[in-house]
């Protein structure tokens, strides 16, 4: 892998940001691609490295691209007779694709999606936010508590403890559990939603979260951000112990973690391309053209120019 590339995943690495790491595993002539080839794909659609020709680009960034929505690797095989019945697609594990460049060849690609470790934030020291802590530690979540009484040795699994709390640190789709008991509950609410996380859960009742609802609506927070919000959080499994309670609201954040992305989802919508017939991602897709009011996508430049001048020609 070049240094470059891994300078990029590092930098992405540290900033929580998702991308996946492409790399050509083997190739059959005249393939353009070389065993070895290794490129990064964003999770905006940013390529950088190489991983085949230039009219691949846009399955492998769709690929990719499911595979970090999925949190699943892939392997892809491009070749001229994918759809074939003897293609490698009869193999196990395997997504065989059309390869629509003109040198042929067929190359195959693994496809490893690289995701942030999940974050938890605690608001709060209760006996159920050390449970939680430690749980969370053991399910591999980088886990903060935040609380003015809070101390390092009562949470030995945390990645750090603060006294007191600046909106800044909190990543955007991390998980956040508020459990202070009606200490400063309120601005604690406001700061996180305003930051989007991915889950927020509060341990209080639901008069109490009704008070709480009602005055966040009066200062500005949207009614679609509270909507969001699990109170009394964790699912309802007659939980009673701290350890209950635990477990109880970790596994709704699994839930909700593992649940279908509606946004992924919209991303994910698919074209045909009609000259090749080769699928192409409609969000950010480069080659369309406009016919009759009719849009249509193609994989590539040359497609799209085959497509309109056979429109021309009738």
């Amino acid at each position: 892998m070049r240094p470059e590339l891994l300078a990029l995943a590092a930098s992405l690495s540290a900033r929580d940001e998702r991308f996946a790491l492409v790399t050509v595993v083997r190739r059959e002539p005249p393939s353009s691609a070389r065993v070895g080839d290794t490129a990064l794909v964003t999770e905006g659609g940013g390529y950088h490295g190489w991983a085949g020709g230039g009219c691949t680009r846009e399955t492998v960034v769709r690929e990719a691209q499911r595979a970090m929505a999925e949190g699943e690797p892939r392997f892809l095989s491009l070749s001229p007779d994918a759809a074939a019945e003897s293609a490698p697609r009869a193999r196990a594990g395997m997504v065989a694709l059309p390869m629509t460049c003109d040198s042929g060849g067929t190359v195959e690609i693994y496809v490893e999606p690289v995701l942030p470790v999940p974050r938890l934030f605690l608001f709060g020291a209760s006996p159920a936010v050390r449970c939680l802590a430690r749980i969370a530690h053991a399910m591999g979540y980088r886990v903060d508590v935040v609380h003015p009484d809070a101390d390092q040795g009562d949470f030995p699994d945390a990645q750090r403890v603060q006294k007191t709390f600046a909106s800044a640190t909190l990543p955007r789709g991390a998980h956040v559990l508020v459990a202070t008991m009606g200490d400063d509950d309120l601005e604690v609410l406001r700061s996180v939603l305003a930051r989007e996380p991915a889950y927020v859960g509060v341990i209080a009742s639901r008069k109490r979260f009704e008070t709480l609802r009602a005055e966040l609506l009066q200062r500005g927070v949207p009614e679609a951000a509270l909507v969001r919000v699990a109170a009394p959080a964790g699912l309802d499994l007659g939980a009673r112990t701290p350890e209950e309670i635990a477990l109880s609201v970790m596994a709704q954040i699994v839930r909700e973690r593992r649940k279908p992305n509606e946004e992924n989802e919209a991303k994910a919508a698919e074209a045909v391309d009609p000259v090749c017939g080769m699928t192409v991602a409609v969000a950010g897709a480069r080659h369309t053209a406009s016919v009759g009011g009719v849009v249509y996508y193609f994989c590539c430049a040359g497609c799209r120019s085959k497509f309109l001048q056979v429109k021309e020609d009738r």
